[in-house]
């Protein structure tokens, strides 16, 4: 088993595919981060990942959708499901960003050894994770606890079992909810998820800033006028349609969270003309962005 904790500095990963470090002798890996910001790109791997965030608030993101996070956000991301946390509001401290990181495969345990009776409700927790799963309420908080034990254990057959204790509770939850309810990453081929996790990279860092197709066409390599072909043919969104749903679910959460005037969201949204704003949101939403952040005000 793995035992280790990286700091910022230590961190490498590649901006759309990470190659997950395991130790020799180990079937899963447990992690603590300490950094002053979540540093990991948007990017994707081939192992599913458990993680429970210790400290720290921002945006998380998980294939196409955007959520907040703050301590005691727990998530289980399935095989090759694109995502990163965004820190927001870092003070002068030099850790703002503590998680707890679990990564394994599947079959970590051999091939049959989630088939048998024992392992039914596991088995299905993990062929949900594909499409990301959040847990809330006393199911985060028991295993957020139960990673801590993890990553502080040193007897392997101890490990195993609190991790297998894990999987068994999270199995066992009813605070669950499904973040990606179409998972278009389940379907295309890994070269496609490759070239369009480097576009939704660019989109995901960007979008509050004026977009450039030609700029995300030569991230794979393709004219302008190939690229918008291809990422509507993959995607089925043109690549225009997919920022905006990004700039108006960051503007959702501004008016649902924040007080902050309706001008000033729609400029830190991505959106140069606050009437494109007022128009793009009420054609989404079917509201007007005073009349939507007006429902929560209310409750």
């Amino acid at each position: 088993m793995c035992c280790e904790l990286i700091t910022n500095n230590e961190l490498e990963m590649k901006a759309t595919y990470e190659s997950v470090y395991n130790l020799p002798a180990t079937s899963f890996t447990v992690r603590r981060f300490e950094e002053k910001y979540f540093s990991a790109p948007y990017h994707f791997h081939p192992e599913l990942e458990l993680t429970f965030i210790v400290k720290g608030t921002g945006k998380r993101y998980v294939g196409g959708r955007i959520d907040d996070y703050r301590a005691g956000d727990l998530v289980l991301l399935g095989e090759n499901l694109p995502h990163c946390w965004k820190t927001e509001m870092m003070d002068e401290a030099d850790i703002n960003a503590i998680s707890m990181v679990i990564h394994f495969n599947s079959d970590f345990l051999g091939t049959d050894f989630f088939s048998i009776p024992e392992m039914k409700r596991i088995s299905k927790l993990l062929q949900w994770s594909k499409n990301g799963l959040h847990f809330t309420s006393e199911t985060a908080r028991d295993v957020g606890e139960s990673m801590e034990a993890l990553w502080r254990e040193q007897n392997t057959v101890a490990r195993l079992c609190l991790f297998l204790n894990i999987l068994d509770r999270l199995s066992l939850s009813t605070d669950c909810t499904v973040l990606e309810q179409q998972n278009l990453y389940e379907r295309i081929s890994v070269i496609e998820r490759e070239k369009i996790n480097k576009v939704t990279a660019y989109i995901v860092d960007h979008f509050q800033k004026p977009m450039s197709i030609e700029q995300a066409a030569a991230l794979v390599h393709l004219s302008p006028h190939a690229f918008c072909k291809y990422f509507k043919k993959v995607t089925r969104k043109t690549f225009m349609e997919t920022v905006i749903d990004y700039r108006i679910d960051f503007a959702m959460q501004r008016l649902r969270d924040t007080d902050l005037p309706i001008t000033q969201i729609a400029f830190e949204s991505g959106f140069t003309d606050l009437s494109n704003f007022y128009r793009t949101f009420k054609k989404r939403k079917q509201l007007s962005p005073l009349a939507y952040r007006k429902i929560f005000l209310n409750n």
